[in-house]
Parts: structure tokens; C-alpha cells; sequence
């Protein structure tokens, strides 16, 4: 009995580190992107280690095993998404119409198994309170609704409206808590004494002072130091009382 605790704590170091590497084994996947199979096949892995983790009237092995088999069942069922579009569609479905020009399609609802409540709710959700605006829309496989509005509701580009184009750049974070990223730097062309000559711009001599600094897609520079001056904070707490 008194090595009850030792055994638990070995086989919990176990379960983490065989988690840890079939997880990357697996690859990585939005939870947005999971369809219900699987979520409930996460959930029976999570089950199985658990068990394997803390149920000490058996063996690790026999928990173990379970626990590949389901790995080695999931990078077969992800090969064969890969590999067979047929197969891939008979495993995780494939997006279903529920309305087509501001039309419900009653048929389709039904078989998805979705309430009007529950689609107007999702509409409702893309900011459309009229259904009218709708050209398509889908149902995909993980759950989630695709929206497609007609051409007269949809967002105006600049391509539309002929305004000169310019790449398009990503917010590239160059100092955090005080220390230089120098390959961040290096990679959207800037040296060091550009950094500097910014920074005493803004009034900053030492590095300590700063937080954050980062090339925003415009090449203008964000700088955020540890003393901001911002005045009397916002407060939208409607309690006083711990976080």
C-alpha cells in the first residue's frame, strides 16, 4: 500500500511523455476543425491515458497498448483522408446546403438534424438578421456554418474600387521586455541604428524601458514601455472583488 503513490507518480511520467510524443506524431489540428468523430476519439485517448495513469489493478502495458492502437488507428484513418477523397467523405462527411438563394432547404436541415431556432442562431452569429441576404449556405463537417452573401451584401475590396495595391505584411514583434529580436529585425530590412535613431525619436535611452516594440505592416513602429501614461483606466468590472 505504501507504494501505491511511488507506482502512480511513475506511471503518470510515463502516460505524459507517450501523450507528448504521439501527439506530435498525429499533427497538429484546430479544435474548430474537429468533427464530432474526432472529438470523441480525443476523448477515449484522454480516457485511456488517464486510466493508464492512475488505475494500478492492471498492468501500464495493457493500457498502453490500447492507448497505440487508438494512435495508430487515427494516422491510418489521416492517411486515408489524404490518399481516398471517397473514403475521406464516407469518414468525415462533407458540407451540406441548408439554404440557397434566401431559401431554407427544409430536406437538408432535417437530415443534418438542425433546428430553424438553432440556423437562425448561426446566422445570427455572422451578423445576418436577414435571411434574405444569403446566396449559400453550408453546413460543413465539423459543425460550423459557412456563410455567402449575394453579391449586392458583400464587403467592398479595394481591387473594386481600383485603389493601388500593396503587399500585404505581417505585424513582425522586434523588441519583447527589452530584448532585441535580431533575426525579426533583419528579416523586414531594418538595422539597429534604425532602431535606435526610432526609439530616441520617441524619447527612450535604455532598452529596459521598453516592453514591446513591433514593425506594423505600414513599416510605422509600435512602442509600448513598461510605464504607460494612460490616465485614469477603464474599469468594466461591475464588482469589486479578486480576478
Amino acid at each position: 500500500m505504501m507504494n501505491e503513490p511511488l507506482v502512480v507518480i511513475v506511471r503518470a511520467i510515463i502516460t505524459f511523455f507517450t501523450i507528448l510524443i504521439y501527439t506530435r506524431i498525429i499533427g497538429k489540428q484546430q479544435l474548430g476543425n474537429l468533427t464530432m468523430f474526432d472529438y470523441i476519439n480525443g476523448i477515449t485517448i484522454g480516457s485511456i491515458a488517464a486510466t493508464m495513469a492512475t488505475d494500478i489493478s492492471s498492468t501500464v502495458l495493457v493500457h498502453w497498448l490500447a492507448l497505440t492502437i487508438f494512435i495508430l488507428l487515427t494516422l491510418a484513418f489521416q492517411i486515408v483522408d489524404i490518399k481516398n477523397r471517397y473514403l475521406s467523405k464516407v469518414i468525415d462527411s462533407e458540407p451540406v446546403v441548408v439554404m440557397q438563394n434566401g431559401k431554407i432547404l427544409e430536406s437538408n436541415l432535417s437530415k443534418a438534424r438542425i433546428t430553424k431556432a438553432q440556423l437562425m442562431m448561426q446566422l445570427r452569429g455572422k451578423n445576418i438578421f436577414d435571411p434574405t441576404e444569403i446566396e449559400v449556405a453550408l453546413l460543413e463537417p465539423n459543425g460550423t456554418f459557412s456563410i455567402l452573401p449575394k453579391s449586392d451584401y458583400q464587403a467592398v475590396k479595394r481591387k473594386d474600387l481600383r485603389l493601388p495595391m500593396t503587399p500585404a505584411k505581417l505585424t513582425t514583434e522586434i523588441i519583447v521586455d527589452g530584448i532585441i529580436l535580431e533575426q525579426n529585425l533583419k528579416q523586414r530590412g531594418k538595422t539597429r541604428e534604425w532602431l535606435d535613431l526610432q526609439l530616441k525619436a520617441r524619447g527612450i535611452e535604455d532598452l529596459k524601458e521598453v516592453s514591446y516594440v513591433a514593425i506594423l505592416p505600414n513599416d510605422t513602429l509600435y512602442v509600448d514601455k513598461f510605464e504607460d501614461h494612460v490616465g485614469k483606466e477603464n474599469n468594466i468590472s461591475d464588482y469589486e472583488g479578486p480576478y
